[in-house]
């Protein structure tokens, strides 16, 4: 089983989502925690395999709690599940090694094709560990299998050449953002290249999550904006 720690200050909030990982086969809350104090004290009372983790706790975020655990020696993964949407957040997110990062409100279908994946890299994982050295064949299953797969209710998943931290990071961007962006602020926004935010921003809008609308301006050839749909 892979135990579960899940960390957020309200507490209807979390009791929901530790129900919806009772709910994954394999899975088992091992812990509920709506503070960072509680949560440092649950990891040093019962190690760990992954955190669910809110940013916004009353007495520290949840990315400074998981420098604190790592301070402390605790390596659990970590998951985000928060409403913390801006970019700076998802990037410090992505840098301290968030396998995932989940803004709320989120579905039951979303969190599992997260727990799911992460199911599979600990599988997949287990299987390359017992060969000592895993060379570039294993390493690439080893990051392919963090990539979530659709489920009926959820996205479609990603194309090739996609990852799921980057498509998380656009998604942010224009999530926070009040007014269509084109594929140049996205980039500017995020740092990528302007074909990479291209190129994720076209993938987005046939999927649904984004809406495309063209600015004419003095040149006579549109600008493709783009805008978050509201679920």
């Amino acid at each position: 089983m892979i135990e579960v720690l899940v960390v957020d200050d309200d507490f209807r909030v979390a009791e929901i989502n530790a129900k919806y990982v009772e709910k994954v086969p394999g899975f088992r809350v091992a812990a509920r925690a709506h503070n960072a104090a509680q949560a440092l004290a649950a990891v040093a009372r019962e190690p760990v395999d992954l955190v669910l983790l809110d940013h916004y706790l009353p007495d520290q975020t949840g990315l400074e709690l998981v420098h604190r655990m790592r301070e402390l020696g605790h390596g659990a993964d970590i998951i985000m599940i928060t409403a913390a949407g801006d970019v700076e957040t998802v990037r410090a997110a992505m840098r301290l090694g968030a396998l995932h990062y989940l803004v709320k409100p989120f579905t039951f279908a979303a969190l599992r094709t997260r727990l799911d994946s992460y199911a599979a890299l600990r599988r997949t994982v287990d299987r390359v560990g017992g060969r000592g050295v895993a060379g570039q064949e294993q390493v690439d299953r080893i990051f392919g299998a963090l990539r979530t797969t659709p489920t009926p209710s959820s996205s479609p998943g990603l194309p090739s050449g996609h990852s799921e931290p980057t498509t998380d990071l656009i998604c942010a961007v224009l999530h926070q953002a009040d007014h269509p962006l084109s594929a140049h602020e996205v980039a500017a926004e995020t740092g990528l290249s302007r074909s990479t935010a291209q190129r994720y921003l076209r993938h987005l809008e046939q999927a649904g999550r984004l809406r495309l609308s063209l600015k004419y301006g003095d040149t006579g050839r549109p600008e493709h904006r783009y805008a978050w749909v509201t679920p």
